[in-house]
């Protein structure tokens, strides 16, 4: 049983996230890393995988890098909103065949059987295509009391893509291009046992993550918790056990500032975020305005091992400035702290191409270098 001290197993966590110095060079490490990024369409500043990457690598990464390792390249692939690794795809195609378990979308699916037939003839033809060019011959409307009732096309090719029969091939802004899985996927990938893909995936994970849960509460998309990977350990103040990564043990350590997407997995698990860095949060997007304690998309701020407080910013694209409409300190600022926030602000303008940083009294406003505008 190993036994940390919160800033031992704060620091444990953020060198497996890749947010201690120096920073990364190399996006598919930092992915093969991570094991994901996480696709989400808000973009007040940038699409948060772009601001996780940037995260990692500042300002030598490009949109268009992810891009062309997705769409050209191959070495990493899109799956329900997540890019992960090329190298772990067997992982995510484990069980796929068998899928869904849910009786309601198993029922839809045999009932539209030969809607699934049209719309793979369909590919096999004529992909990749997006979700507006594929027709709607469905036999049974999904229904659904939300957003997704009646919009069987989209319903249909995320099954689909879920059973590894069709995969995305590519986006045309946000729009997804769906094409056969086999002119997407290489050929002749190793798929595991269903039993052996979540070992090794809850290995993959407590890696990425460095110290996590055997068991928490269920998350959307992937999980938080690692069953019994890696070491038990216990932490100094928080009850309950602990899983450890034995390659993460250590105290080496030399931090950063950084300012981290609202999707960075570093604070995905709020309950962690809590018991190890004394860190609350929430997105506030959803949120009325008036509700919103933080920001609509406050970006949390990290200073070596310490989650230290939001940065609620948007960028002004109209106006060329990225304008940083409050900065919440969790703790009271050092001069340090207050200058690493101040260099990652103008770093972030730069990146995303704006001309200017309008901050608030106490945080320098600034112009930026027409030379390091470059974003692409």
């Amino acid at each position: 049983m190993h036994r940390l001290t919160k800033a031992q197993a704060r620091r444990i966590a953020v060198r497996a996230q890749l947010l201690d110095a120096p920073r990364q060079t190399d996006l598919l490490a930092v992915v093969g890393r991570l094991t994901l990024l996480q696709i989400d369409p808000t973009a007040a500043i940038a699409p948060s995988a772009d601001l996780v990457a940037w995260s990692r690598l500042g300002s030598a990464y490009r949109p268009a890098h992810l891009q062309r390792a997705l769409e050209q390249e191959r070495t990493l692939f899109e799956h329900n909103a997540l890019v992960r690794p090329m190298s772990d795809l067997g992982l995510c195609l484990a069980g796929a065949a068998d899928w869904p378990a849910h009786p309601r979308t198993r029922d839809w699916m045999r009932d539209n059987h030969s809607f699934r037939r049209d719309i793979l003839r369909l590919l096999a033809s004529s992909g990749p295509l997006a979700s507006r060019d594929v027709p709607d011959t469905c036999v049974v409307p999904w229904a659904s009391t939300g957003w997704t009732n009646n919009r069987n096309v989209t319903q249909m090719l995320e099954c689909l893509m879920m059973r590894g029969e069709i995969a995305i091939a590519g986006r045309v802004g946000r729009e997804r291009l769906w094409d056969l899985a086999e002119r997407v996927y290489p050929s002749g990938v190793p798929i595991p046992s269903v039993d052996e893909a979540r070992r090794l995936r809850n290995e993959r994970r407590l890696a990425a993550l460095g110290i996590a849960r055997p068991k928490t509460t269920v998350m959307p998309m992937e999980p938080a918790d690692v069953g019994d990977a890696g070491e038990p350990a216990l932490v100094e103040g928080v009850k309950g056990e602990w899983r450890v990564e034995p390659a993460a043990l250590g105290d080496d350590f030399e931090g950063r500032t950084a300012l981290l997407s609202p999707f960075d997995r570093l604070i995905h698990d709020r309950l962690r975020a809590q018991e190890l860095f004394d860190f609350e949060y929430a997105l506030e997007m959803y949120k009325p305005a008036a509700q919103r304690r933080w920001g609509y998309f406050a970006l949390p701020v990290l200073h070596g091992d310490r989650l230290i407080g939001k940065v609620d910013a948007v960028a002004d694209r109209k106006a060329s400035v990225l304008r940083v409409n409050a900065i919440h300190e969790d703790v009271t600022f050092t001069s340090s702290m207050a200058k690493g926030v101040q260099v990652e602000l103008e770093d972030l303008a730069s990146w995303i191409g704006l001309d200017a940083m309008d901050a608030p009294c106490g945080v320098p406003s600034s112009s930026v270098a027409p030379s390091s505008r470059r974003r692409s």
